[in-house]
């Protein structure tokens, strides 16, 4: 469709809060007027774009292009991206990836600045990005704003490195993002005293209203492995100005079936007001991160969506600039040609290298939520062989390895409760925020095996099945900084949905195995994870011994 064109339809004026029969005209790309028609309301509903307020498109396994062209479908037409997992692999050359190839699509990205590369310095990530670096990406135009400032430690100690982080975003007049999961009181406000504005980590109304009274704004998390957004939904009536919608990780079998879209239909469903779900959901990114995305107001770029209806939000044609990028499901935007970047320098490993001698009759096990990032701190009795700490399956009890994708060492070793599988292993190269190699599984060999697929494919996911005489091996490979293919959102979510029906077949219970496993090495969130370097207690922020 041209440019240029008018649609008649019922225009959602979100800011009079009102529904109006119009005839809208678009000129250029832009909207050139809206004029109420005399009509009866027509069958279909105008509302501007969806915009998601925080995402790592490398969760969706996909390049930026390839995300574009899912999330267009469901009514996305923005995102404010994150890209500090491409930053942990690559350091700047990641973000550059990211920029040049977002820049191929017709789709709105801002991405940030990561802040915190690597994430702590309990870790070993293949990049750093230095403050000064931080510096040069916050003065280019291109990025909008200081992505996720994870480490609140030192927030809250005024760390200078931090601080000059948070006071260049501060003189480029952008925005810096917060991550302070479970902070509370004073601990909260002094946090966001330090030059933060928003934070999508809360899991609790109680966390969140106390952030909201310091001034925050709260994005309400939805993604495939953390679920917030029964706790804390009713803050979009109660909150609408400060408040905004997130998926923060959506796997790609489930950005195929829907977005940001999903949020609004069961905000809408759960009986908040219609055009605060519509604000939180479409407006308050826009205006809190100055995006470029019109608002379906005259003047406006013409960036919206059409709609069967303000129920479900079945969305029929998107339109970005005055483009049509998607209609009835089916994405306009064509492929764009990508290399992949990467740095993977590691070799095969053995399966001696992952025993464990028992040290004591106490254990410290990492004991996983569904659901959330948080995780809780188990002690248990170890089961011994020949003197050697085993996996036990009868109790939920797996072993579960680190292993340093850039560069030799000897692989950290630990043991996770609440994967429920056995006879087999599961690992990957997204392994939150570094993206070592992470592997979970009931024996060594399994376990050896699933790693040294990855290593072979330099990337990706990967399964063993040992219920069969003859073991079942299954993989995806993501070539672009072991975290990303270069395939369609269809093509990888059917290998993805391949790897998660087989592992719950195998008895695993998660919603998510494998988005579940990404975060076991996430040493930010509490409260107890394993890096390359060990077990890490998250509350105390140091390290932890495995036997008590």
């Amino acid at each position: 469709m041209d440019r240029s064109f008018q649609l008649e339809a019922n225009v959602v004026d979100i800011f009079k809060r009102k529904v109006t029969p119009a005839r809208l005209t678009v000129s250029d790309g832009f909207i050139s007027s809206i004029e109420p028609t005399l009509s009866d309301p027509y069958p279909t509903y105008l509302i501007p774009g969806f915009v998601d307020s925080h995402v790592h498109i490398e969760s969706s396994m996909l390049v930026p292009s390839e995300f574009a062209k899912a999330a267009v479908c469901h009514g996305t037409v923005a995102t404010v991206s994150d890209p500090h997992e491409i930053g942990n692999v690559l350091g700047v050359e990641g973000v550059e990836f990211m920029l040049e190839n977002a820049k191929s699509v017709p789709f709105k990205f801002c991405f940030g600045a990561p802040a915190c590369v690597p994430a702590t310095t309990f870790e070993t990530s293949g990049a750093t990005i230095r403050a000064e670096e931080v510096e040069q990406l916050l003065a280019d135009e291109r990025i909008g704003y200081l992505s996720e400032v994870m480490d609140f430690p030192a927030v809250l100690r005024r760390d200078a490195d931090i601080m000059r982080k948070i006071n260049a975003a501060k003189a480029n007049n952008k925005i810096a993002d917060g991550h302070a999961p479970g902070l509370r009181g004073k601990d909260a406000t002094d946090y966001l005293a330090a030059g933060i504005s928003t934070d999508h980590e809360c899991y609790t109304k109680a966390e969140a209203l106390d952030k909201i009274a310091a001034g925050c704004h709260v994005a309400i998390r939805e993604g495939s492995a953390a679920r917030n957004f029964e706790a804390l939904h009713s803050l979009i009536d109660e909150f609408p100005n400060q408040t905004m919608l997130c998926s923060d990780d959506k796997h790609p079998d489930e950005l195929i079936q829907g977005h940001i879209n999903q949020l609004v239909q069961r905000t809408v469903a759960a009986g908040m007001d219609l055009f605060n779900a519509l604000q939180v959901a479409c407006v308050n990114p826009v205006a809190l991160y100055n995006l470029p995305v019109g608002q379906l107001r005259v003047g406006d770029p013409a960036d919206f969506i059409e709609v069967a209806d303000l129920q479900k939000f079945s969305v029929l044609r998107t339109f970005i600039d005055g483009n049509l990028v998607a209609e009835n499901g089916v994405s306009r935007i064509d492929t764009a040609p990508a290399s992949p970047v990467n740095r993977f320098h590691c070799q095969p490993r053995l399966a001696r290298e992952f025993s464990v001698e028992a040290k004591s009759n106490s254990m410290n096990v990492i004991k996983v939520l569904d659901g959330q990032l948080i995780t809780k701190k188990m002690i248990t009795q170890p089961s011994v062989i020949d003197c050697k700490a085993q996996a036990d399956p009868a109790r939920d009890i797996l072993k579960i390895a680190v292993v340093n994708r850039y560069g030799p060492a000897t692989p950290a070793v630990a043991f996770v409760n609440g994967f429920g599988f056995a006879e087999g292993a599961i690992a990957s190269s997204v392994a939150h925020d570094s993206h070592n190699i992470i592997a979970v599984g009931d024996n060594d060999e399994a376990l050896t095996t699933a790693i040294n697929v990855i290593i072979q494919n330099n990337g990706g996911l990967s399964l063993v099945d040992n219920r069969h005489e003859s073991p079942i091996e299954l993989a995806l490979p993501l070539p672009v900084a072991g975290l990303m293919s270069l395939n369609s959102a269809d093509e990888v979510a059917a290998q993805y949905t391949q790897l998660d029906q087989r592992i719950k077949l195998m008895g695993s219970n998660l919603r998510s195995p494998f988005m579940t496993l990404s975060f076991m090495a996430l040493l930010v969130i509490p409260e107890i994870k394993l890096s390359d370097q060990g077990l890490f207690d998250g509350n105390k922020f140091e390290t932890l011994e495995l036997f008590n």
